[in-house]
């Protein structure tokens, strides 16, 4: 089991410290239950700065490629991630309440003991298509046989046959 990436927030912001590198998809728990498989490895790069306003900010950049399942065929569906997010640092629930009612900024709690890698997690799954699908030309209900998809008959196209007969 790997050691957990953990960072004290603020103090990161602060110092403008950066942490990167790659992570299996594997270790991402939660994440599991959004993928068709499991393989392959995401990059990163967080990133502690100030913003124009002299305010803590954390910067999460995620790159890579998941498998998802198609909702229309049901096969794997390769999406690709390209996350950039700034993250504003709230040091008590009071100025997250506060910071929270600006739409135009996400903003999370300081944390002194930050898991890095949870918070990678959650920006991956929050980046993820509510309904991941196939564009309509490579998707074809009824499987896929070979590789190329199928289509079965439509029974309302049977129904059309015979009301063309009589």
């Amino acid at each position: 089991m790997a050691v957990p990436l953990v960072i004290d927030s603020l103090d990161f912001a602060c110092n403008a410290e950066v942490r990167r590198g790659k992570i299996a998809i594997a270790r991402f728990q939660r994440l599991q239950d959004y993928l068709a498989n499991n393989s392959g490895e995401l990059e990163y790069a967080v990133t502690g700065a100030l913003d124009a306003n002299g305010r803590p900010v954390l910067r999460v950049d995620i790159q890579g490629v998941v498998s998802l399942q198609c909702q229309r065929c049901l096969e794997e569906l390769e999406h690709v991630l390209d996350i950039h997010t700034e993250l504003l640092l709230a040091q008590n629930e009071q100025e997250l309440q506060s910071l929270d009612e600006d739409e135009l900024v996400d903003c999370i709690l300081a944390q002194p003991e930050m898991d890095v890698l949870l918070l990678i997690e959650d920006e991956i799954i929050l980046a993820l298509p509510v309904s991941p699908r196939h564009e309509q030309d490579e998707c074809m209900p009824g499987g896929r046989e070979d590789g190329k998809a199928t289509r079965e008959a439509s029974p309302f196209a049977a129904l059309a046959a015979l009301k063309k007969t009589h």
